[in-house]
């Protein structure tokens, strides 16, 4: 890759930390490669107090686009000259483009997850759905799905500084979606999430409850709740099968795991600031 760089080659780049562990350099300067484009994509560990000396660069620099990752979302949104209305919603952004020297914020973690939903049969619009947590993840799914039509939204998180989060984002919801049904309750009331779920089409495991090879935590401890009309979902990718996944499968549950939504998210992040689709292996 070192010997194509030019002095016309452009600096695409992850901001956050630590970014170490990524995988978005390989993912994306592959697609670079594969589409002929004169690129490079680097990881930069920035603390969230350097954020804004970070965009003073990229606009320095005139990088074209990129990524943000925790913590730096939420941050990273106050130095965009514009934010998509999911951005807006989830308040924060995890991609970037830089187009004329005007910075505009997305959040794709959402697309990623309805991709995954979809690549597996399961279209959003008009179904009723069980979120489990308020996290960075979780928000962006709610809103996503919210663009999606969704016909409910329900809400569970246990009564922590999350779950003010959390209410935050029901009332940014309802200002672009004032019809939705959406809300959000406490996870700890077991006879609300039970009859919920009874309603429910599709069951989100928006937490990091599960997370970690070996893991056998579920954020659903009463599995007689998933029953087998219920499609259950996770965020969740590594282990690529959760606890809450093999529970419903075992109920005879349609599942969906999380390893296309992370695909998902980086694919429309890549589109968002290259305007092309993002080969990958698979294809």
């Amino acid at each position: 890759m070192l010997e194509g760089v030019s002095g016309k080659t452009q600096l695409y780049g992850l901001i956050g930390s630590p970014v170490g562990h990524s995988g978005s350099p390989a993912m994306y300067n592959y697609g670079f490669e594969q589409l002929g484009i004169d690129a490079v994509y680097l990881a930069f560990d920035v603390q969230i107090e350097e954020v804004e000396k970070a965009f003073q660069s990229v606009r320095t620099f005139n990088m074209p686009g990129g990524n943000v990752t925790m913590p730096c979302k939420g941050e990273a949104a106050k130095y965009m000259d514009e934010l998509s209305p999911a951005a807006q919603m989830v308040g924060a952004i995890n991609t970037f483009q830089n187009k004329d020297g005007k910075l505009s914020g997305h959040i794709t973690d959402g697309i990623g997850f309805v991709d995954n939903l979809k690549n597996h049969g399961v279209d959003p619009k008009n179904k009723k759905f069980v979120v489990l947590g308020t996290g960075g993840a979780a928000t962006a799914i709610q809103v996503q799905l919210a663009i999606e039509e969704a016909a409910s939204i329900d809400i569970f998180n246990i009564k922590d500084d999350f779950f003010v989060k959390g209410e935050e984002t029901v009332e940014r919801i309802k200002k672009f979606y004032p019809d939705l049904n959406v809300a959000i309750h406490d996870l700890l009331d077991a006879d609300l999430l039970k009859s919920k779920l009874a309603e429910a089409d599709v069951l989100v495991n928006g937490t990091t409850v599960g997370m970690g090879v070996g893991s056998t935590k579920t954020p659903i401890s009463d599995t007689s709740v998933l029953h087998k009309e219920l499609i259950v979902a996770d965020a969740i990718y590594n282990p690529p099968k959760t606890q809450l996944i093999k529970d419903a499968d075992e109920k005879g549950c349609t599942t969906v795991t999380g390893e296309g939504m992370l695909l998902g998210q980086g694919k429309a992040a890549f589109e968002i600031f290259t305007g092309q689709a993002l080969p990958t292996r698979e294809n």
